[in-house]
Formats: structure tokens, sequence, C-alpha cells
């Protein structure tokens, strides 16, 4: 059940949480990059790697990023470094310094197809392909929300194993028993986040499974914006997230 958070928090309240040992996670469209118009526009601060890097040393290794986008995606914004990371909504999972793992996903063939004939008939929608996920993002033509929803829920309906999610301006058919919470608990159990507080910040309907995992841990949820959430603390922007981690470097 979600329930309304306090107000905002500043930064400085919210460094407060993390006196003890923690497992930071982090979302990162929305909330360590303001969203863009297509998921390439993305761009990120120059300083935001180094300090993730430093925040990865602070945190004795565990920090993950915990993403709707490619693992792959996640390295190529984040070059050099190539953190703990869960993409695809945990359908990719990457220990830092490990192997990349694909977890058994179905097939989206048909949501494809089906998304892939309505972005032809609207250059402003934009196809996102990923392992065990499909993704129809509709920023550049907001007037199209009903109609990208009905579609991908149509081509959703009688396939087994995957739900539908409505997120910002983006509808998403994924794989259903895999999302974000399912991996920051799986993580929760391997070195080096085991025996730590996890605090997650994230900022969309996708981050609230989440959100439900820290706080079955007794852990901490971070919601950036508004919007009704199961976090229990709200910070305002992007901008305060980069300023929380350098605060989390002093």
């Amino acid at each position: 059940m979600h329930v309304s958070p306090p107000p905002f928090s500043s930064p400085a309240d919210l460094s407060d949480l993390f006196a003890q040992p923690s497992a930071l996670f982090l979302d990162f469209d929305g909330t360590l990059a303001e969203l863009a118009s297509t998921p390439d526009a993305v761009v990120l601060p120059p300083s935001l790697p180094g300090m993730l890097g430093m925040l990865q040393q602070r945190f004795d290794g565990a920090l993950a990023i915990v993403s709707g986008r490619p693992v792959a995606q996640l390295d190529a914004f984040l070059a050099p470094l190539q953190l703990t990371c869960a993409g695809t909504h945990g359908a990719e999972r990457r220990l830092a310094g490990g192997p990349l793992v694909q977890m058994p996903v179905p097939s989206l063939t048909a949501v494809e197809a089906a998304a892939a004939a309505l972005a032809a008939r609207d250059a402003r929608l934009v196809v996102e392909r990923k392992h065990g996920a499909l993704a129809l993002h509709y920023r550049q033509a907001p007037e199209r929300a009903a109609l990208c929803l009905d579609t991908m829920r149509a081509a959703a309906h009688d396939l087994p194993g995957v739900t539908v999610l409505h997120g910002k301006m983006v509808v998403e058919v994924k794989a259903a028993n895999l999302d974000k919470g399912g991996a920051i608990h799986d993580f929760m159990h391997l070195s080096p986040f085991a025996g730590r507080i996890p605090v997650f910040i994230g900022d969309d309907v996708t981050d609230e499974s989440g959100f439900a995992a820290v706080h079955a841990a007794q852990g901490i949820g971070i919601k950036v914006g508004a919007g009704t959430t199961l976090a229990g603390y709200r910070i305002s922007d992007p901008a305060a997230v980069h300023l929380l981690l350098r605060q989390l470097l002093n």
C-alpha cells in the first residue's frame, strides 16, 4: 500500500541516515540523470563517474546501480567505471569486476511487433529493445499516452509471464518475475552488501519494488520528486541527489 512520505528533505538531513554501515542502491534515469526526450539524449555531469567511483570505495564496494536500462548502456554512460549493476529491472546482473548474468526471460516478439508498428506511424515514438523488456517511449508525443498504453496492454494480454508498467512517459512490458526489488534482495545476500543497511534512491513507479525490498530488510527508501510512494523519505530532484552523494564523501 502506498503512503504519502514526509515532505521534501534537504540532502543534509538525509545524509544523517548513513550513520550505520550502508549498502547504497541507485536508480539511474530521474535519479542520477535528468530525464531527456529520448533514452540516448541523457547528459550526465562530467564529475558523476568519478564521484561514484569514490563512493564505491567509501561504501567498501557496497554500491550498485539498479535501473531499467541495460547494463551495457549504464557502462557507456559511466565509463570507465563498471559498477555492480542490475539492468533491465533485474533481468541483467553483474557484480563489479564479474561477468554479466542474463536471467531467463519470456519472448516479447508480439509486443515488439505491435510497438514497432505504432512507432512506424509516428516518428516521435521510440521503441527500446532490451533483454527481457520492451519499452515504448512517448515523451515527445505526450498526447499518445493512452494509445501507447492500450497498444502495449493488448499486445501483452495473452502472453504468459509478463507484466505492463506505465512509468514517466513510457510504457514497458517486462518479465513479471523480475524487478528491481528482487535484484536488491539478491544483492543483499552477497558480499560486499550482506550485513549492511540497504538504502535505495529512485524516482519512478518501477522503483517501488525496490523501496519494498529495502523496507523488508529494515532499510531506507528515498523517493526523488513528487508522487505517492512506499519510500519513507523524499528528495527534490537529481541535483539534490548529487549534492547528497557529495556530502556522503565528506
